[in-house]
């Protein structure tokens, strides 16, 4: 199987050549203090710790001049990103931020592929730290100082960088879903693997307990691979035994963690007790995709409204994940079993999606608009400034304000319900994080790229 590519773009005379030939560990691509020496990107094979990755050297992008090769360049540079598992934007630390580098970022928020800022030529340790901070201002994330020469700074961004690469040896296997199925004793998660399956594949008994281990199944639907784990039943930790109990429960915790998506199993006949609480905060915590199982439907007496009093009662019990779509299913008879799926598939592309910077501050600007940031008692009102996605699994965003602690809870639960309301995020935690930013920075920054413009 081919290995990833990691794209490196940036304008002319950052010092990409110089990189790739660190990342590669040659002197294959020509490096010269001249713009525009690399026209045409070229490949070398790379490795760190234990991936090995394609690295692409690309020619300097320039945008509004289409003058000798530059527009033949950005076509290459494009090609190399829209194949790219990952790419690195190199800017210059010693000259700072450029208007060419703004209207590369400008461009990159556009896109979708996940993206890392190195900030070259930081050969002092003391002054790299201040040479990066200068390109917060492009909302890309964070910077990262290197010195592409010396090699200082470059183990920091490509041990970033390998978490968007698969390992050795996982390009050839078949991509799965892992889903994991947790829940208390003898709520029916092994019942409904076994539904699942089409086969007894894990012992079903009234005896609560016993299921032990974590038991993976693959199952193969429309042409997908689900790795189902049953886990063992969890109980209260004040009556659990130090034992194969003991362990099964671990081996159940870990499978939230190894899992994409987890399938609470709920009770319908119990309905939502204290430990399913707890259980459902434990998914949360581990920022893993949930979707809320309630089994044993068919033994419910219902009316017209029964299905709406338990949903309502799922919502109000179940607020670490009331995120989580729910479903309710019989493993029994196999009622609505297959749906269970649907809803995996839907809960693992949100956990894995990405948003391009540009998306996510226009849902900014428009949450703000509709409801401003509170003002404190002391008269001083909270500014949102821009958001940038820093990560997926689950999506993560980093929101720059020049003061984190003027945000209410109110305010950032509102924030919140803006991104799931315009971006979907259905089944997945998402995680928001306040970064201040002072005001002087901004305006600097502003002056910055004023004055760029003129």
């Amino acid at each position: 199987m081919p290995l990833p590519i990691v794209a490196i773009i940036g304008r002319p005379n950052v010092g990409k050549s110089t990189f790739v030939n660190r990342l590669a560990g040659m002197q294959d691509a020509i490096v010269h203090d001249e713009p525009g020496v690399t026209r045409d990107r070229t490949y070398r094979q790379a490795y760190w710790r234990d991936r090995e990755f394609i690295v692409v050297d690309t020619g300097g992008l320039v945008f509004d001049d289409d003058t000798e090769f530059l527009p033949l360049i950005r076509e290459q540079v494009m090609a190399a990103l829209s194949e790219a598992t990952a790419a690195i934007f190199v800017v210059d630390g010693q000259s700072g931020p450029t208007a060419g580098d703004e209207e590369i970022a400008e461009w990159l928020r556009t896109q979708t592929v996940p993206l890392l800022l190195a900030v070259n030529k930081c050969e002092s340790p003391e002054q790299g730290l201040t040479q990066a901070a200068q390109f917060w201002e492009l909302a890309l994330g964070e910077p990262y100082p290197i010195s592409a020469i010396h090699g200082s700074g470059t183990g920091d961004i490509l041990d970033e960088l390998i978490k968007y690469l698969p390992a050795v040896g996982e390009e050839a296997e078949i991509p799965e879903i892992k889903v994991a199925i947790v829940g208390r004793p003898n709520v029916g998660k092994s019942s409904l693997l076994n539904a699942f399956v089409g086969e007894n594949r894990a012992i079903v008994s009234p005896i609560s307990g016993t299921t032990r281990d974590a038991i993976d199944t693959l199952v193969e639907r429309d042409g997908k691979t689900y790795r189902l784990i049953d886990t063992a039943g969890i109980r209260k930790k004040k009556n659990v035994e130090y034992g194969p109990e003991f362990f099964g429960i671990n081996r159940a915790f870990k499978a939230i963690r190894r899992a994409d998506v987890v399938l609470l199993v709920i009770d319908a006949l119990d309905g939502v007790t204290e430990q399913d609480q707890k259980l459902a905060g434990r998914i949360a915590e581990e920022g893993r995709a949930c979707v809320i199982v309630v089994n044993k439907w068919d033994a419910v007496e219902k009316d017209s409204y029964t299905i709406y009093d338990y949903q309502k009662e799922l919502q109000d019990r179940l607020h670490f994940t009331e995120w989580a779509e729910s479903i309710f299913v019989s493993a029994k008879s196999g009622q609505r079993v297959e749906k269970i799926l649907e809803l995996v598939d839907s809960a693992s592309e949100s956990h894995k999606r990405r948003v391009s910077t540009s998306v996510i501050n226009e849902v900014i600007e428009e949450a703000v608009r509709w409801h401003s940031p509170p003002v404190t008692r002391q008269g001083r009102q909270g500014k949102l400034y821009y958001g940038t996605q820093v990560s997926t699994q689950p999506p993560s965003i980093a929101l720059f304000v020049n003061d984190p602690d003027r945000f209410n809870d109110n305010y950032r639960r509102y924030i919140e319900s803006q991104f799931r309301k315009q971006l979907g995020f259905k089944g997945t935690p998402l995680r928001l994080f306040w970064r201040g930013k002072k005001v002087r920075e901004v305006e600097a920054g502003s002056r910055n790229k004023a004055t760029r413009v003129k």
